[in-house]
């Protein structure tokens, strides 16, 4: 299968999941079991599962065929090239492709001369003024290929404005460009561009991004502190005829090594395959050729060699434009389309698939547990309307005044509950101060001001690991903060629990450790630019600059996350009480009403007893039914217990 194709089946499936949620829900609103907490987390997973994102880049120096691949995986259906490549640079800019339905099919393109302003890609993203936008028409493939060759344009500016923007390096002149006689150097025009088309993969979630050459990647530090890190693949495009060069080796190094250390999967791919098959070479010896290229590269990129493919991207489209499914089997993209399913989609689900299948596990024990508890007081109210048969009214009134008396009692400990509660929202808003971002800020200010201090910055590793270390310490306590919250709830659930009957329970444990687990990783994954690779870029203000705001960006978004998950976490347990106080206020109502109609005679006391047990029939019916709704149609039968006529007679 085409890792279209794949892509297709993966969407389904998440429409799936949503929709199955939606159902769920629906349920749980029609049985009175849908409190806010439940209600918000099923709908923050139905959000997860219906925009979650596939992004994966491509990376490689210029003139490896990238460009191709892309057109070759992803848009041959087109019939034609769309991503432009011709012999040269083609890519000049770093390029998104996506889906944004609020837009129409459209090109934007960031100035380069924007990165002489403070201002971060984030920031500029939110500035549309400032890009230039130029629409497409996605019914003519010829339009659409011109549009998008825009992103190869070239400037030519002094070399002041190059050194300026990043492409000039006084102390490293054999990485500059060549100057042509009118003392110019050609730089890329654009900074970022964002092509949005309503593509049938883009709509489905996939996110291309195409990032061209170690000067364009190396510049722009948002690109591999801020978007690689958040590509499920990153392929790395080399040409199988040269193997790995010095730039390319650099990229690897600097760059992919380290940020792909947790993305789901890291594919090399060797292109242009095609270059090796000649007519005075055996196709054995062609074979023995590409494996040697292909074992020595993972040699040198430190890989297993089965993460690195030869392809050819260029017949691989010819041969999917021609429906020559001999050339395709010749190009050897299929066996790129399987990699990036399996490490890519399937892992994808997978990983997707537990997150539905954890958080609707919790939320069915939550669930049955209430049941159990509205069950207890049915058959309570059960047995005490049985043991009203036969007696006068003195009695059935002496009934009426107590269950009024425990009603006014259990009012009276409304005050509990509520100084219970201020207890609670102080701890929260300690950790909810602890994961804040004015405490993220406190951490990173000295990192920040040394980043963007101009010159060498010497011992600026020493105030990154002091930074670091302080935003560990400050997860560390909010994680015990969390313990508090969670040991004080306990407390309080199972005196609630004891006092009242109630089946509080907390809603999971408040875990922080893969927050900090994520912090680690960005320690690790970002220290290389603070090495001696780096050094000259470091020594310019405007460089730091944009280096500090993509790394604290990165920072803000893993405390953002936690502090969202501590939000999510103690409204569920905040609506479960709120829940069965609700739920226990009607019990009192319904009780109440039952001896009013005994003694009104508006209703006898076997009519009321039938309704009581019928509801108790329907209710475990109901939570049956749920069981069946979610997949899990092997559970016993939801037992309940019979109470005879006659047991309290």
């Amino acid at each position: 299968m085409s890792f279209s194709r794949d892509l297709d089946a993966y969407s389904a499936w998440r429409r799936q999941q949503a929709q199955r949620l939606g159902v769920l829900a629906e349920a749980l609103a029609a049985r009175d079991l849908l409190d806010s907490g439940l209600r918000e987390r099923l709908e923050r997973l139905q959000r997860r599962l219906q925009t979650d994102k596939v992004m994966v880049a491509f990376v490689a120096e210029f003139s490896r065929g990238k460009s191709e691949l892309i057109n070759a995986v992803f848009f041959a259906g087109y019939g034609r090239r769309i991503m432009p490549a011709s012999a040269g640079r083609t890519t000049m800019c770093p390029t998104e492709l996506g889906y944004d339905a609020d837009l129409p099919p459209c090109l934007r393109l960031l100035p380069i001369e924007t990165r002489l302003q403070p201002q971060s890609l984030l920031e500029w993203r939110s500035a549309p003024e400032r890009w230039q936008r130029i629409d497409l028409d996605v019914d003519d493939p010829e339009q659409l290929a011109r549009a998008l060759e825009t992103v190869a344009e070239v400037v030519r500016v002094p070399v002041e404005q190059a050194r300026a923007l990043g492409f000039w390096f006084d102390e490293a002149p054999q990485d500059n460009p060549l100057p042509g006689p009118d003392g110019l150097v050609e730089v890329p025009r654009w900074r970022h561009a964002l092509i949005n088309l309503a593509h049938p993969l883009l709509k489905q979630g996939l996110v291309v991004l195409d990032t061209p050459g170690l000067n364009a990647i190396g510049a722009e530090p948002e690109l591999t502190v801020g978007l690689l890190p958040l590509a499920q693949a990153v392929v790395f495009v080399l040409a199988a005829d040269a193997g790995v060069s010095k730039s390319d080796l650099a990229i690897w190094r600097e760059h992919l090594a380290p940020a792909a250390e947790g993305v789901d999967a890291r594919l090399v791919v060797l292109n242009k395959i095609d270059v090796l098959w000649d007519g005075l070479s055996t196709p054995e010896a062609i074979e023995a050729q590409i494996e040697r290229q292909r074992a020595g590269t993972a040699q040198v990129l430190g890989l297993d060699p089965s993460q690195v493919i030869a392809v050819s991207a260029q017949k691989g489209l010819l041969a999917k434009v021609r429906g020559d499914e001999a050339l395709l089997a010749d190009s050897r993209l299929p066996a790129l389309e399987q990699a990036l399913t399996e490490s890519v989609l399937q892992r994808r689900r997978e990983w997707l698939g537990g997150q539905v299948d954890a958080a609707l596990s919790s939320l069915v024990a939550e669930v049955e547990q209430r049941w159990r508890w509205r069950d207890r007081e049915w058959q309570d109210q059960i047995e005490e309307l049985q043991g009203l048969a036969g007696k006068n009214s003195a009695v059935i009134a002496q009934m009426r005044r107590r269950i009024e008396q425990e009603q006014r009692d259990f009012d009276a400990g409304g005050m509990r509950i509520q100084a219970l509660r201020s207890v609670h929202l102080r701890l929260l808003r300690e950790l909810f101060g602890l994961l804040g971002r004015q405490s993220v800020q406190a951490g990173v200010q000295a990192l920040a001001a040394a980043l963007r201090q101009p010159g060498v910055k010497l011992g600026i590793r020493g105030v990154y690991e002091e930074a670091f270390a302080q935003l560990h310490g400050t997860l560390a306590q909010a994680q015990e903060k969390a313990a508090e919250v969670q040991a004080m709830l306990q407390a309080s659930f199972r005196s609630l629990n004891a006092e009242y009957g109630f089946a509080l329970q907390l809603p999971g444990a408040l875990n922080l450790a893969p927050f900090a687990a994520e912090l680690r990783d960005i320690e690790q994954s970002h220290l290389q630019y603070l090495g001696l690779t780096n050094v000259l870029r470091l020594v310019r203000a405007e460089y730091g600059e944009r280096l500090a705001k993509a790394v604290v960006g990165r920072l803000q978004a893993v405390f953002d996350a936690a502090l969202a998950e501590v939000e999510s976490w103690n409204k569920a347990a905040a609506a479960q009480l709120d829940a069965q106080l609700r739920e226990r206020r009607r019990h009192f109502a319904r009780r109440l009403e039952a001896v009013h109609r005994i003694e009104a005679a508006a209703g006898s006391l076997d009519e009321r007893l039938a309704e009581l047990r019928e509801q108790r029939e329907q209710a475990a019916r109901d939570v049956q039914a749920l069981r069946q709704l979610l997949g899990d149609e092997t559970a016993p039968p939801v037992p309940v217990v019979p109470v005879a006529d006659d047991d309290r007679r």
